[in-house]
């Protein structure tokens, strides 16, 4: 784990939410320069939209499918911007009247090539937050890529650009040996990782087609964890509405979370502290779905001046015995002198 020199968690991730206007729109307030920008479109059932500028604007992967990488050009997201983007016409990123949200997260702006791995990538890392984009060209044989972090990620996701291939999650509460799927539910065993965790430079791929189908672009994005800005690690459900509570030593911006039990068929969820300014947390979006925004009293957490709290019996958060996985990041960095409150 890095120790932050963080004082501000906007500069590096924030979320941003928007009414959509149905033609072009450039998007200001976020506060950095985006590298990765995840938009879903909260009123209606429609496609989530990943993009990024590794792979360069126009260029849409959706998390809720297997679908390959399309060029969507002036549908989809159109431009980054110093402070924000531009999206298109595009109903699920802008669709007049539609309450939409978008996850930002900051990389390098720019890229540089990497050789620390047997394959060479490209990467876009930023290394104060322990977060990286990586692009790279598949062999069909067992192969190790350069990240870019100076530290082990702990959790990486994966997309083949040119087929449709699942989309693949590694997370050391899994095992290396496993994987889990935005787009399909259960845990399973396979040749992803290569049955290797990562290291402070590269991290291992095998022969599933997912990871590193022979000639295929791939992109993957990775983050380690950075104290007091990022927690990823896993908690044991209670199967009571007193739910577990998981410490992150920070008040969390945004946390996504997944059953991880082999077999099992749960959504993933997400929450986040702009669609949600208070306690307690009911706003979810399933990012294996299309579905629209869930706002459910019955189903929900609080976020907390230092972790999240479970406040559902819900299979799908907090069965007694069952292991779930979660990313998280801060609102407050509960580091030096910043403060921290519960809402």
């Amino acid at each position: 784990m890095a120790y932050t020199t963080i004082k501000k968690s906007t500069d590096y991730f924030n979320t941003k939410l928007w009414t959509g206007t149905g033609s072009s729109n450039a998007l200001t307030g976020v506060g950095f320069q985006p590298d990765w920008t995840w938009i879903k479109n909260r009123t209606d059932a429609n496609s989530h939209v990943l993009q990024d500028a590794v792979r360069g604007v126009g260029n849409t992967i959706i998390s809720n499918n297997t679908d390959a990488q399309s060029a969507e050009g002036a549908g989809d997201l159109t431009a980054f911007g110093s402070d924000g983007f531009t999206v298109g016409t595009n109903g699920r990123v802008n669709g007049s009247g539609k309450s939409i949200v978008a996850w930002n997260w900051l990389g390098a702006n720019g890229t540089a090539s990497n050789t620390d791995g047997s394959i060479t990538s490209t990467v876009s890392a930023n290394t104060t937050s322990g977060f990286s984009i990586v692009s790279y060209t598949g062999t069909g044989a067992n192969a190790t890529v350069g990240h870019g972090l100076g530290s082990a990620p702990t959790m990486i996701i994966v997309k083949n650009l040119n087929s449709t291939n699942d989309w693949n999650i590694g997370h050391p509460a899994l095992g290396w040996d496993k994987r889990l799927f935005f787009n399909t539910n259960p845990e399973s065993s396979g040749a992803s990782w290569n049955s290797t965790a990562p290291t402070s430079s590269v991290f291992s791929i095998g022969t599933a087609g997912a990871t590193n189908t022979s000639s295929n672009t791939h992109v993957a994005y990775c983050f380690a964890e950075v104290k007091g800005f990022s927690k990823i690690g896993s908690y044991v459900g209670n199967g009571s509405t007193d739910g577990t509570f998981v410490y992150t030593g920070f008040k969390p911006a945004f946390v996504i979370m997944k059953r991880s039990t082999t077999g099992d068929t749960a959504s993933w969820y997400t929450y986040d502290n702009k669609r949600d300014s208070f306690n307690t947390m009911t706003k979810n979006v399933f990012p294996n779905l299309n579905n629209a925004e869930n706002d459910d009293a019955n189903n929900n957490l609080d976020f907390l001046s230092n972790g999240f709290k479970i406040r559902t019996a819900s299979g799908g958060r907090n069965a007694s015995g069952i292991t779930y996985i979660y990313m998280a990041f801060a609102a407050e960095p509960l580091v030096g002198d910043n403060p921290a409150t519960a809402r």
